[in-house]
């Protein structure tokens, strides 16, 4: 079950979309709960009281609380990074705005089918990738967490510290044996670190600081590289 939220103003758009969605799970054979929202303020009061979206179709150019107010409320406010944010508009010069809400896809009115079906086939396998475990041993116990969950590992020594949204573990390993065992949300930006792309917050072309504030060091012969894939994540 995947929960798809829209927000529009216009209340065309909005069963356009609506149709679009229940098309598209009946031929992908899966279930879809549809909740839709004319206005940003009312949207705001549901993600506010713990309503839960995984993926949001939201019009930029909303009466009163603007699309990109709320990207901000929901990515730095709400500190929600995993929900998969589609931007809407009859317009096409919004591209620099919605850079640091981090968007999927940025749809221009109007929408057909086949752009719709191609975003959410995206968002969808992008969830299944978070949904993803990694395990690993300490001592004789073993623990699984969600890749979604990973911020990045750092090598000391023999040991890798793995930093997560809920808290550090360490555990013996090389980061050149991890690197087979993670999707393609993770990238090598030093030798001693790894990062999950959904979590760099902000990066120079020496640095990548992390949403929970870490600044990790981007290995100088890596730089191009790094720069490239998180521009292509974003």
């Amino acid at each position: 079950m995947y929960e798809i939220g829209i927000c529009d103003d216009g209340k065309n758009t909005c069963s356009l979309l609506e149709d679009y969605l229940l098309k598209y799970a009946k031929e992908n054979s899966i279930q879809l709960e549809i909740k839709i929202w004319y206005t940003g303020e009312s949207l705001k009061d549901y993600l506010s009281n713990s309503g839960h979206l995984d993926i949001l179709f939201l019009d930029i150019e909303l009466y009163k609380l603007s699309g990109i107010a709320l990207g901000h409320f929901i990515r730095y406010e709400l500190d929600n990074m995993g929900m998969q944010l589609i931007y809407i508009s009859g317009k096409t010069s919004y591209a620099i705005q919605l850079f640091k809400m981090q968007p999927l896809e940025f749809l221009v009115k109007p929408i057909t089918y086949k752009q719709m079906a191609e975003t959410m086939d995206l968002s969808i396998r992008i969830i299944k990738k978070k949904q993803e475990r990694f395990e690993f041993q300490q001592g004789k116990d073993h623990y699984y967490v969600s890749q979604g969950e990973i911020i990045y590992f750092e090598s000391q020594g023999r040991k890798l510290r793995l930093v997560t949204t809920n808290g550090d573990y360490e555990f013996y390993g090389r980061i050149k044996d991890i690197t087979k065992l993670l999707s393609d949300d993770f990238m090598l930006i030093h030798q001693s670190y790894i990062v999950n792309k959904a979590q760099v917050r902000h990066y120079t072309y020496e640095t990548a600081e992390m949403e929970n504030g870490d600044v990790l060091t981007i290995s100088q012969n890596l730089r191009k590289t790094v720069r490239d894939k998180i521009l292509r994540s974003k």
